[in-house]
């Protein structure tokens, strides 16, 4: 944009700021001076929609990879990518794969320029003209402006918390800085403050923003949007991770990374956030009846939040089974989280018992046919056979090491050799993350709550999934771990399995331990054998919990502080 750069003060941005505006700008705004920008309703209304393209996008987050394959739910079949340094313990404070850091900042610098601008929108033709009809013009628009700003306010809360659960306490800006500027003082802000900006933003958006939107503006920041975010930060808040500093090792600045005072007022902050969600009225939120159809659909009332996407067929590439036409494997399931699914009858797996092993993926949780495809499956027409020797199976070069191929997200009947696309929704937040959360706070304040067992019992009755109740009188600890094991199961893929073992501190023993897969073989009666292998080593050391800051970021401020251990 001419003559008005606005820039936080890191390097990257710095450069970014001044080299080269947004697509937006460049598509849009070219031959329009500042003030013709600043001042256009029309204009500015495009800036404040291209503030939505900044939230995450899961698909092909990093290098063709879901971050599903840096955590115990899946391995990436190419074994160069940078995914892979996740699981290798390679990755550092000048080589991260995942640069939130620079990501989101850029994002919140563009909410800050969009705040800053808005405030120059030029209504006067129709305030100055006293015919209803231009009056109402004015009103409706004024209205409207005031509503942007705040759904970018949630925005910018939004892209706050990815910062959050990366790295503790971070820098918090709320104005487009100048060049001027003193970069070098930069300091990050205490992990309270963190929590406490980013609650109060989500309090103030949901005040203002509609519980629901007339179809023209589906997939904006709502009230429920607004809340649900505002209970999964309390819960983040609330666990192990920002509440134990003695795995820091003695780290000098526990304000960072970590919280005081009444641990169990924050659980309770926590159930409350997610309850309110719950109750909304008029939000509609139901839990669908069709699992499966939800991952390729934005409208839909058990999605809160959601980043829709236009037509592609790049995530079918990248995830199809090696044996289909174009198919690369990409994001391969684990052994360890198809182990996770439980039979039908709510008993656990158990590769002990011979019926079991002999038929590893009848009478399961429906969950898992939803989510994974498994041997001799039908997907796209065929059987998908992962025998060794089969079309999709070893002996194929980039076929799934682990015996698994990606379900979810994906669209079956895209046909990639005619190019044919379809529309992806990248969900964020959806109905059942507000019961988990409940559940998983009152269990922490209130054990024993009969709400603990029904909001967890209405995720597994779900039409189509029908999975019988949690047993009733479980201890405190028992029903922490089905919660946990319910949330891992929901939301497989989903872009929370990384931050949930994070949070809860299991790190070592679900991020460090050797990724499984099976190996099947098929008999000469047409029957398989299946038999688990470990697939990769893998690496988590205690500094993982939290990512590192840059050090580019370290090298230009002397009041930045590294994370622990790095």
């Amino acid at each position: 944009m001419k003559n008005n750069i606005f820039i936080f003060p890191f390097i990257a941005l710095i450069l970014l700021s001044v080299s080269a505006c947004e697509k937006l700008d460049r598509e849009v705004l070219t031959n329009k001076s500042e003030k013709q920008i600043t001042s256009s309703y029309q204009q500015t209304g495009y800036r404040q929609a291209s503030l939505y393209t900044d939230l995450p996008e899961g698909f092909l987050y990093i290098d063709r990879a879901m971050m599903a394959s840096a955590t115990d739910e899946a391995e990436h079949t190419n074994e160069t990518a940078a995914i892979q340094k996740f699981n290798n313990g390679s990755w550092n404070a000048f080589d991260n794969p995942d640069n939130a850091w620079s990501r989101y900042y850029k994002a919140i610098r563009k909410v800050n320029q969009f705040l800053v601008s808005s405030d120059s929108i030029d209504l006067e033709v129709y305030r100055l003209d006293p015919s209803p009809s231009q009056q109402s013009v004015y009103n409706t628009r004024i209205a409207e402006i005031r509503r942007w700003k705040y759904e970018a306010r949630f925005l910018r809360a939004f892209f706050y918390s990815e910062l959050i659960k990366r790295y503790g306490g971070v820098p918090i800006f709320t104005e487009a800085l100048s060049l001027t500027d003193d970069f070098k003082s930069i300091k990050r802000n205490t992990l309270a403050d963190c929590i406490k900006f980013v609650t109060d933003e989500c309090d103030s958006a949901a005040a203002a923003l509609p519980v629901v939107y007339a179809d023209i503006d589906l997939g904006r920041a709502t009230k429920g949007a607004a809340l649900a975010l505002k209970s999964r930060v309390l819960l983040y808040a609330a666990s192990d991770l920002f509440n134990t500093p003695s795995w820091a090792g003695g780290y000098g600045h526990p304000e960072l990374i970590s919280l005081t005072g009444d641990r169990q007022a924050r659980w309770q902050a926590a159930a409350a956030a997610a309850k309110a969600v719950i109750d909304l009225a008029g939000s509609s939120y139901w839990l669908h009846y069709d699992y499966r159809s939800i991952f390729n659909n934005y409208n839909i009332p058990e999605i809160i939040l959601t980043r829709r996407n236009g037509g592609s067929n790049e995530f079918e590439k990248a995830n199809y089974p090696i044996g289909f036409d174009l198919g690369e494997s990409g994001t391969t399931p684990s052994q360890n989280l198809v182990d996770a699914y439980e039979m039908k009858d709510g008993t656990p797996f158990n590769w002990e018992n011979p019926v079991q092993a002999a038929n590893p993926y009848a009478n399961r949780d429906p969950r898992l046919d939803l989510n994974i495809i498994t041997n001799n499956t039908w997907y796209k027409s065929r059987g998908v056979e992962i025998w060794a020797g089969g079309q999709d199976g070893k002996g194929i070069a980039n076929a799934t090491k682990t015996g698994y191929y990606l379900k979810k997200y994906l669209s079956e009947y895209t046909n990639i050799l005619l190019n044919n696309t379809s529309v992806h929704s990248w969900i964020l937040i959806r109905l059942p993350e507000m019961y988990l959360n409940y559940a998983e706070a009152l269990n922490e304040y209130s054990p024993g709550n009969a709400d603990i067992k029904t909001y967890v019992d209405m995720v597994r009755s779900r039409p189509g999934i029908d999975m019988p109740g949690v047993p009733s009188n479980l201890s405190q600890a028992a029903m922490r771990e089905r919660i946990r094991n319910e949330r891992r199961v929901e939301f497989a893929f989903e872009d929370h399995r990384s931050w949930d073992v994070r949070r809860w501190m299991q790190g070592p023993a679900y991020l460090g331990v050797p990724l499984r897969g099976v190996d099947i073989t098929k008999n000469t009666d047409g029957s398989f054998k299946y038999v688990p292998i470990v697939v990769e080593n893998r690496v988590f050391d205690p500094k993982m919990y939290l990512y590192p800051i840059p050090q580019g970021e370290l090298t230009i401020s002397t009041e930045l502080v590294q994370n622990p251990l790095w």
